[in-house]
């Protein structure tokens, strides 16, 4: 048969599949039954790993199970909780692939099935499209063809043509259908859904893959390592208000898994699809996908290493936003700053302590729900914040920025004519409605409340009037967005919600509070672009969008935000806090995979609620935590009312001490982090970064999860655990500076035991780097007007890089219109240069001031500054640092400095 006339046939059910001999694809298709035959024998000699749930809607007996034409075993151990006692046997029915046809872009087929299965409402018909988008990237849908289905609404890119070539194979199985994706340089197996039957019905579709590995990462937002457990492990995506806890759904939907293969090697996976979903995984290896509408709509990213499947990932859901400089200085928050002169009070207290005898370093001062009138957005109460603006434009004149708390529930309770964003909002129909088209009524924290609609365009205009005209009395800095899920302290609403399919669907995924609607509104209230049954996990989302255009418009500059509830492309519009943290030493470590997994879901703005946000710290949990935090992209100390006070001025001589070396040390190297932010934005990379993304040939990095890097060079070794005073870090193989003797460690990939005592958190620079760093000032606005430092980390061969992104910190676009200086920093053969890779006006006035060269291996004899000699530097014979001091050179002019050993 030839290939032109095999693409031309149509199959029908009693023809025989294709043979497609493809250089890409391979289909085998076994002849179909010229009629239905009645069911086969089961067989049930499956193994315990692989077994797939048949009953994931209820507890079924061995009766109710066989009856499903499924197979009955119970777990007889301990060893086996969470295996499922009710499983599909092989022969289970499934689809059969028809009518594989080639198109421009890959592949269409039809997919039939003959026998319904447990649910209601199969779709016995579907569509599948196979994309060949890029050499690394896999896109395939399967979908209702008869009838429009909702389809998540975040913009991704569309692909007119096909891949010339590729680094994946893709077989076909016809009966039952299945995909099989291999990495074609290893011929690896990656994905292959025919290990249990698809089932695709009205309100609970279902899916699963072998998995190459047990090494996998992502699926947030949970309480997890960085590693995931296939021990029968579910995780649940349904956005919720909850105190982070483990087994549970928390405040954010993250369907994207990166998996590492033998040989350092990994690919990614993402499920476009924003219904409640379970994610299961068990220990053959292998995943489960159910959700409970939509479609399912894949892509599969074949890297091959970390850090390109991360890339590819961002290039669908959009690279991060751009951060102002500002932002990543020390934030302090309370919920408990019950007045303007306790706020004020609060910063005047940071500036006071100064210990030791330097400067107190805080740049953005916050405020929780206090400030508002009786809790109502857009408002603050004239009694206790009547002078608000005063106090925001003291702070400004201080040189502190200010951030204020919105939520998104507005209070529907108030005499009318009396609160504008209600009033106005209830004209301009922006509110989620009813079943009967009213505007469905919940309690947040203002009593009776209605929620925005974000997915409406006149909602995008009603909350920028909303927050221009409060802008225009208050002049904060950035916004703050909870409650965002969104939260809601009854059940729907507050009169219940319909009894209907949508309420009650055939299948609950294993959500805290066992439905849907628990604290949160009704799945069946409907917004603009759908029912909020398929568009719950987007509140937060589009809430974060309608944000960041309302302060684009109202700054004309940067916004930055800060939100709770998170859905895949958030760290395009805003940045994530890991929410209410209990202070303990088990959140402390848990706030570590969490901000590792939120860079790679591409939301590098991201930290924990320094010292906890509810309970009581101790002094010695804030300055570990303190010590942490200094290295979270963003570092806010914030806690709650009913909570001892963890300012870091409350503390002891010594605590104090501790934390504020920490954020010295924070403070040195913010150009280093903002070039960081500057490489997330520009390219897809992460901030902080899990050791195996940088070493992933190392396997002793794929399971580390209490340290981290900052890009590629800095090493960041914290404590975690309570009365220590050493910490055991693991060096991948190289050469690793301690910044402050420039003492060098050589590994060969080694555990070492640290000195960690209470003032010190322990961080090491990587040998072949070049870190930027300033001189501290107060803030960030006096830090940017001192001297650079380079710190220059020399491998054994003597070679060392890095780079600078440098612009004015606040305004929009900067990289886009190529607004910038970016200067590149190359050490060899004794000698350290600058390449202009682009200077603007912003560079105007910064100078390089000093130079630290760790690894020099004997003294040198002169030292040249742009052919000058220069007698102002110092050498260490026992670190093998050279200092050269009192420099000032324009860095965004050429500069040549030479040593001659």
């Amino acid at each position: 048969m030839s290939m032109q006339g095999s693409m031309g046939r149509r199959s029908s059910a009693d023809s025989v599949c294709s043979l497609l001999m493809l250089i890409l694809i391979s289909a085998v298709c076994p002849v179909a039954p010229s009629q239905e035959t009645g069911p086969s024998p089961l067989q049930c000699s499956v193994s315990p790993n692989r077994r797939f749930d048949c009953v994931p809607e209820k507890c079924v007996s061995k009766e109710e199970c066989e009856a499903r034409g499924c197979c009955y075993s119970p777990a007889g151990d301990k060893g086996n909780i969470g295996q499922p006692w009710c499983f599909f046997p092989p022969s289970y029915p499934s689809y059969k692939m028809f009518n594989l046809t080639q198109t421009d872009r890959g592949y269409n087929a039809t997919l039939k099935r003959s026998v319904g299965t447990f649910m209601p409402h199969d779709i016995m018909t579907l569509q599948l499209e196979v994309l060949f988008e890029t050499e690394s990237r896999l896109h395939f849908t399967i979908k209702d063809p008869a009838k429009k289905r909702y389809e998540v609404p975040i913009p991704t890119p569309q692909v007119s043509g096909k891949a010339s070539s590729t680094l994946f194979d893709v077989q076909f199985s016809c009966d039952p259908f299945g995909l099989i994706i291999r990495r074609k340089s290893s011929g690896l197996i990656l994905l292959n859904t025919t290990v249990a039957p698809l089932i695709f019905a009205d309100q609970f579709l279902q899916i699963s893959t072998s998995l190459p590995s047990g090494y996998l990462y992502g699926l947030g937002e949970h309480l997890t390592a960085l590693n995931l457990s296939l021990q029968w492990n579910r995780l649940t995506f349904w956005n919720r208000d909850l105190r982070p806890s483990k087994d549970s759904n928390l405040y954010g939907s993250h369907p994207f898994y990166l998996s590492m293969e033998e040989g350092g090697q990994s690919h990614g996976v993402f499920l476009l699809n924003s219904n409640a979903m379970d994610v299961l995984l068990q220990e053959a290896p292998a995943l489960t996908w159910r959700t409970t509408g939509g479609i399912l709509d894949f892509y599969v990213f074949l890297g091959p290493e970390p850090k390109s499947v991360i890339r590819q990932y961002q290039d669908i859901i959009g690279y991060p936003f751009m951060p102002p400089y500002w932002s990543l200085g020390f934030h302090l928050c309370r919920w408990g700053y019950s007045t303007s002169n306790c706020t004020r009070q609060v910063v005047k207290n940071m500036r006071d302590a100064k210990i030791p005898l330097l400067f107190s370093l805080q740049d953005v001062q916050w405020n929780d729900i206090d400030y508002m009138d009786a809790m109502r957005d857009f408002t603050y109460d004239q009694n206790r914040f009547g002078d608000f603006p005063e106090m925001v434009k003291e702070f400004h004149q201080q040189g502190v920025k200010y951030i204020m708390i919105l939520d998104p529930a507005i209070s529907s309770s108030n005499t009318p004519g009396s609160y504008p964003p209600y009033d106005d909002g209830l004209k301009r129909g922006v509110f989620i409605t009813d079943d009967e088209g009213k505007p469905l009524v919940g309690k947040v924290w203002p009593g009776l409340t209605v929620f925005p609609d974000f997915t409406m365009p006149e909602t995008f205009s009603w909350w920028y009037d909303m927050v221009k005209l409060f802008h225009d009395q208050v002049p904060f800095d950035g916004i703050w967005i909870d409650m965002n899920e969104p939260s809601n302290f009854v059940q729907g609403s507050v009169d219940g919600c319909p009894n209907n399919e949508l309420e009650n669907p055939p299948y609950v995924p294993g959500v805290v509070g066992g439905s849907l609607r628990s604290t949160t509104i009704c799945a069946s209230s409907q917004q603009h672009l759908s029912s909020h049954y398929n568009l719950h996990n987007l509140y937060g989302l589009s809430e974060a969008v309608a944000t960041h255009y309302a302060l684009v418009k109202i700054l004309k500059k940067r916004p930055f935000i800060i939100s709770r509830s998170t859905f895949a492309s958030h760290g395009h519009y805003a940045g994530h806090w890991t929410g209410d943290v209990v202070s303990s030493w088990e959140q402390i470590y848990y706030s570590v995979p969490a901000i590792l997994l939120f860079n790679m879901f591409g939301v590098p703005m991201v930290g924990a609620d320094i010292c906890g946000f509810g309970g009581n710290t101790t002094e010695e949990l804030c300055v570990r935590w303190s010590q942490l935090g200094a290295f979270y992209p963003f570092m806010r100390n914030h806690n709650d009312h009913d909570s001892v006070s963890q300012e870091p001025y409350v503390f002891s001589s010594e605590a104090q001490k501790a934390i504020k070396s920490a954020l010295l040390i924070r403070y040195t190297l913010l150009p280093y982090l903002y070039t960081l932010f500057h490489k997330a934005h520009s390219s897809g990379e992460t901030v902080a970064r899990a050791l195996f993304i940088e070493f992933p040939t190392d396997p002793n990095t794929w399971t580390i999860d209490r340290q981290y890097l900052w890009g590629e060079a800095l090493l960041i070794t914290p404590v975690l655990e309570q009365g220590k005073t050493t910490v055991n870090a693991y060096f991948p193989t190289g050469t690793w500076y301690a910044p402050e003797s420039g003492t060098g460690i050589q590994s060969k990939g080694q555990w070492l035991m640290l000195p960690a005592p209470l003032d010190k958190i322990n961080v090491h620079i990587r040998g072949g780097y070049i870190l930027p760093a300033q001189v501290p000032g107060m803030n960030t606005e006096e830090s940017r007007k001192n001297k650079l430092l380079l710190v220059v980390a020399l491998t054994p061969d003597g070679v060392a890089r890095g780079d600078l992104f440098w612009d004015d910190g606040v305004s929009l676009g900067t990289f886009e219109r190529q607004d910038y200086t970016h200067v590149v920093f190359l050490a060899a053969n004794n000698i350290l240069l600058n390449e202009l890779i682009r200077v603007n006006s912003q560079a105007d006035g910064l100078k390089l001031g000093m130079v630290n060269v760790y690894g020099v291996p004997s003294p040198p004899k002169k030292v040249l500054i742009n052919g000058i000699a220069s007698e102002d530097y110092s050498y260490t014979l026992d670190t093998k640092v050279l200092i050269i001091k009192s420099l000032s050179l324009p860095i965004g002019q050429q500069f040549v400095i030479t040593w001659t050993l």
